[in-house]
């Protein structure tokens, strides 16, 4: 059974080591999104912003932003691999400022292997 691997990555820095990581592993593709956390944006409470503050006013005390990776993993033991890289590279992840990883069962899968149109 294929697996849905969710990395919510709170230090930018490690994103090129847990790519890499996550290629050496066996991952063939991630993809990689920007995102913010609930817990981020509650933290943003300021009394000098305007009385409607702009994207560019919530962010210019400090980043707020995490990076999300996700990738379909089709066997369990690259799966173990991958964890245990991240783990290496991000280590406990019941510490704070570490993110969260989770996995997701994935029944079906269309597009995962891609081909030249003329090959059957």
């Amino acid at each position: 059974m294929a697996h849905l691997l969710v990395l919510v990555l709170d230090n930018l820095e490690h994103c090129p080591d847990v790519l890499e990581a996550w290629e050496e592993s066996g991952v063939p593709g991630a993809t990689i999104l920007e995102s913010t956390g609930l817990q981020r944006l509650r933290g943003v409470v300021r009394d000098d912003l305007p009385l409607l503050p702009s994207l560019d006013n919530l962010l210019a005390r400090r980043e707020l932003h995490h990076r999300t990776l996700f990738a379909v993993i089709e066997d369990e033991g690259t799966l173990q691999r991958v964890i245990s890289a991240t783990e290496g590279i991000i280590g406990d992840f019941s510490h704070r400022d570490t993110g969260l990883l989770f996995v997701v069962p994935v029944t079906r899968v269309l597009g995962l292997e891609k081909r030249h149109p003329e090959e059957p």
